[in-house]
């Protein structure tokens, strides 16, 4: 998917123009993400 179309996509989630309000979700939503990944990993490696 491209940035244009997740811009269109985010319109009628936002009174704000471009994606922001969506933007700010996906950027949390991907760090705790990744939090909970590194953590996993680390913790499957210590179990060894």
């Amino acid at each position: 998917m491209s940035t244009a179309a997740l811009a269109y996509l985010a319109g009628p989630i936002s009174d704000e123009p471009g994606p922001g309000l969506f933007l700010r979700i996906i950027l949390v939503a991907s760090v705790v993400g990744v939090g909970l990944l590194a953590w996993l990993i680390l913790r499957a490696g210590r179990e060894r």
